[in-house]
């Protein structure tokens, strides 16, 4: 028996990783790691010390039904912050593509859930969108290397078929 694309994980990381890289990175020029907390990501050129900037995506419970959810942790960095003004900065980034202002309720981002291409190649097929529930912002916070960080977990929702 197949899977309903709908209800598979790889399908739903490659939408969300999508979804981020674009924005996140591409758009706004901010690296991005997934699932390492908070690591330092990789940047071609830089050591690790230099990257004052990044967001880490941890995929965290994904339940699966007729209205299915995933929550993510995002992880919102910034070193040599004394002020912590730049987290505040990334992190109003971060949100931007979490809500829409143009949407008079402020209701989540509807972000685009794709059927991905198993084979390797960059065809993207939509199948729906995952509609952004709630953030639920943490305190900010400092690790021991002087890394300033917030997490904000975040649900998306989104029709599932079984």
């Amino acid at each position: 028996m197949t899977l309903d694309p709908t209800l598979r994980e790889a399908n739903i990381r490659d939408s969300v990783v999508k979804y981020f890289v674009d924005n996140i990175n591409t758009t706004s020029g901010v690296p991005l790691t997934f699932d390492k907390s908070l690591s330092v990501p990789k940047v071609t050129g830089k050591q690790a010390s230099q990257v004052d900037r990044w967001v880490n995506i941890d995929f965290g419970t994904l339940i699966t039904d007729i209205l299915s959810s995933q929550v993510l942790q995002i992880y919102v960095c910034t070193r040599k912050d004394n002020e912590g003004f730049r987290l505040a900065q990334l992190r109003d980034t971060v949100f931007g593509y979490l809500f829409d202002s143009d949407d008079a309720y402020l209701n989540g981002m509807r972000i685009p859930f794709y059927k991905s291409d198993s084979r390797g190649h960059s065809f993207w097929t939509l199948i729906g969108a995952f509609m952004v529930q709630d953030v639920d912002e943490g305190p900010r916070m400092e690790a021991g290397d002087e890394t300033k960080f917030k997490i904000l977990t975040v649900r998306l929702r989104f029709a599932s078929k079984g």
